[in-house]
Formats: C-alpha cells, sequence, structure tokens
C-alpha cells in the first residue's frame, strides 16, 4: 500500500464538535456524553472525487433514475487494480439496493422457503435477520478458536444443511466481520471444495473488500478455482462511507450467469441514482483517498493495540486483517453476560452494557453476532486518534475504577 503524499489522512479531518452534526445513526442514538464507536460508519468527510460527482449532479438536478454499466465498469477496473481481477464480468452484474438486500435476493433464486444458509459465527448479525426473514433456516458453522473458518465445522454444517432442504446455500462474510479476517485463497479454495461437495451455492458478502490492511491481501471469492456458481455482493460503502447512498452490485459466477437473469426486475429500482454516481466515482476516482485512510487504519489498529495494553490488559484480541473493526475478548473481567429483556438497548448486554454505563462508550454487544460472541464486544477504530484515546481510557477506568 502506498500513501498519496498529497492526502491528509481522512481519519484526523474532522472535529468532534464537526461529528456530533451529524444526523446519522451512529451520532444520535446514544446521547452527547457518549462516544459512539459501535456502528460500522467512519469518522471520515466524503471523499474529494465522490463529493465533487454529487455536487455536480445537484447542480444538474441530476436525480433521476440509475442507467447503464458504470459502476460495474469502475469495480472491474478496481478490482484489476487492487486485486488483479483482469477478467471482471461486467455482463454478469446487477444493481441492487444494498449488499444485504442483494444477498437475500440471490438467495432467493438459489434456494427455497424452508431450506437451509449456512454462516459462520460469530458473524454480521443480519446475516441471521435477513435470512430468517427470508424464510429460510440458518445453520451455524462457528469460526475456530484462530477466529478463521474451521473446514470441518463447515463441512458437516453442509451436511446438515443439506439434509434439512435439497437447495442449501452458504453465506460467507469476506473479509469477515465482526473478526476483521481476510480469508486467505487457500482457505476459500477448500469452501469451494465442500460447496460443489456438498451442492451448496455460495453468496459472498464483500462489502469490505476495498478494507484489507497492511499484512493481508484480499481474494474475490469469484476467483477461486471452483466458484463459477457462486455469486459476489460488492460496494464502496464501508470503504467510503456511502452506507446512506444506496447502491450495489451483485456479480455471478460464470456457471450462475442463468441464475442472475432471473433476478426480479423491481429489484432494480432499489438502489438510488446519486449512490450509483457516489459509488461510481469511488472505485474509479477514490484509491488515493482510500490508500490515506487505510494508512490511518493501520495506524490506529496499532494505537489500539498500545492502548489495550496499557488500560485494559486484560482484555484479549487478534489484530484484524481488514476492515476497521475491533473484536475484543472481554470475558476474563467477569461482567455478568445476561441479555435485558428490553428496552431501547436491549441489543446491549454485558461488557457492552457495562461499558455504555460505566464508560459512556458504546460499542457492539457480541452475543447478536451469534454463537461465540457471549462476553465479546465489536469496536469500530474508524475514528480519530484522540477519539480512540479517550474511549479506550474512559474503558479502562470503568474496569478500574
Amino acid at each position: 500500500m502506498t500513501v498519496s503524499a498529497d492526502v491528509d489522512n481522512p481519519l484526523t479531518q474532522l472535529t468532534l464538535d464537526q461529528l456530533r452534526r451529524r444526523t446519522s445513526v451512529k451520532w444520535r442514538l446514544y446521547p452527547p456524553d457518549v462516544l459512539p464507536l459501535w456502528v460500522a460508519e467512519q469518522d471520515v468527510p466524503l471523499a474529494p472525487p465522490v463529493a465533487d460527482v454529487l455536487r455536480r449532479a445537484v447542480e444538474l438536478g441530476d436525480t433521476g433514475y440509475a442507467y447503464g454499466t458504470a459502476y460495474a465498469e469502475a469495480l472491474g477496473g478496481f478490482a484489476a487494480r487492487r486485486w488483479g481481477w483482469a477478467d471482471f464480468p461486467v455482463g454478469r452484474t446487477t444493481l441492487v439496493p444494498d449488499v444485504m438486500t442483494g444477498a437475500v435476493e440471490v438467495l432467493r433464486l438459489v434456494t427455497d422457503p424452508g431450506d437451509a444458509v449456512v454462516v459462520c459465527p460469530p458473524v454480521y448479525p443480519p446475516f441471521y435477520a435477513f435470512v430468517t426473514h427470508a424464510g429460510r433456516q440458518v445453520v451455524e458453522a462457528p469460526l475456530g478458536t484462530d477466529l478463521r473458518i474451521d473446514h470441518a465445522s463447515l463441512d458437516e454444517a453442509f451436511r446438515r444443511a443439506r439434509a434439512l432442504g435439497p437447495r442449501p446455500a452458504f453465506l460467507l462474510c469476506n473479509p469477515h466481520n465482526p473478526t476483521g479476517v481476510v480469508h486467505r485463497r487457500d482457505e476459500l479454495e477448500t469452501v469451494a471444495e465442500l460447496a460443489a461437495r456438498h451442492g451448496v451455492r455460495v453468496v459472498s458478502d464483500e462489502i469490505h473488500a476495498p478494507l484489507a490492511l497492511t499484512g493481508a491481501r484480499f481474494t474475490p471469492y469469484l476467483t477461486v478455482a471452483g466458484a463459477g456458481d457462486a455469486f459476489a455482493l460488492v460496494s464502496a460503502s464501508k470503504a467510503w462511507n456511502l452506507a446512506g447512498l444506496k447502491a450495489a452490485l451483485a456479480v455471478a459466477g460464470a456457471d450462475a450467469a442463468d441464475d442472475l437473469a432471473r433476478m426480479p426486475e423491481e429489484v432494480s429500482h432499489g438502489p438510488s441514482h446519486l449512490g450509483v454516481l457516489a459509488h461510481t466515482a469511488a472505485f474509479r476516482d477514490g484509491g488515493p483517498w482510500l490508500d490515506a485512510l487505510l494508512g490511518g487504519l493501520d495506524a490506529n489498529r496499532a494505537l489500539l493495540g498500545s492502548l489495550l495494553a496499557a488500560h485494559l490488559p486484560a482484555v484479549s484480541w487478534r489484530p484484524p486483517e481488514g476492515t476497521y473493526l475491533a473484536w475484543l475478548d472481554c470475558t476474563r473481567l467477569g461482567v455478568p453476560t445476561e441479555a435485558p429483556a428490553g428496552g431501547v438497548a436491549s441489543d446491549l448486554a454485558g461488557p457492552a452494557r457495562m461499558f455504555l454505563d460505566r464508560a459512556r462508550v458504546a460499542l457492539s454487544s457480541g452475543h447478536v453476532f451469534g454463537t461465540g460472541g457471549t462476553g465479546f464486544v465489536r469496536l469500530n477504530f474508524a475514528t480519530s486518534p484522540a477519539v480512540l484515546t479517550e474511549a479506550v481510557t474512559r474503558m479502562g477506568r470503568a474496569v478500574t475504577g
């Protein structure tokens, strides 16, 4: 990774006062005395190429319906430059509103109601909610103690999934949220082998793909041998902080084009034209800004390690290889982990509840990530070094005081 000399670290460009003027959920769910390091929003300004294209669209009144393949072409160029994916299939893509909606729509194409969808917990909580709401069953294949895919566990889960229905699927998180693991090519090749053996269709959520940090390399699942009948869902939303500008792409493997062609036409009505413009600009022209961000995230990852050692030595972690999410093992703190029965923050329990109440720091509670999450918290370190330092210092005082 080479950081452009003329692009400043985006994580240091906004003050806390400026951030508190935002109206998104990150900054409005909790009172102003809380430092929010929970939901996956970044404390950054818009990348200039994205801001410019949005400004031009507003000035022109270009706020109609999305059209064309510019988004897919921009992603293809980015994939070639960053991941070595030289033959990105622009013709096997379709616009979807966002990655999770797209994943569920793909699952509707390749599974039937009642069929099983395998997930690898601890994993992004909407995997459970979206799959269940779509009338499919969730089957867990827990990660190993090293937080990587446990292929023996996955093999067994695929067997159970096939026994539950004729068209099982695997919803892969690549890179993995919340652990920050960036799956290696050999790991993904084994996934493809197991999927072929058991007749399981793989749907890969690659929303964090541009966020591989120093020391890791992202592998698109569709570039792995044996992944021809699989799908990937990609967008610029996490890397360039564009969650409020809805647009993503579903990409089909070479043997899945006919399935993708059955995507209901109305699904393509969900993406925003402004979202398509923004994501296209990010992938096409946002590389220097992204490199500066990655440099800032690398620095914050190292800073977080130092802060945990100094203020929370009982908390253990494996520094993430990608994303801006840290998965912190707080089990040695001895905090009760029972989930509350209800209330505004009923998704908080254990250490996350304690850190909110005692430190006024909002984190994501591990138990909502499925098996293996109880006693953990997820911390979003895509913020300024000053905010990160203040947050972990508060957390340390909450434990020792």
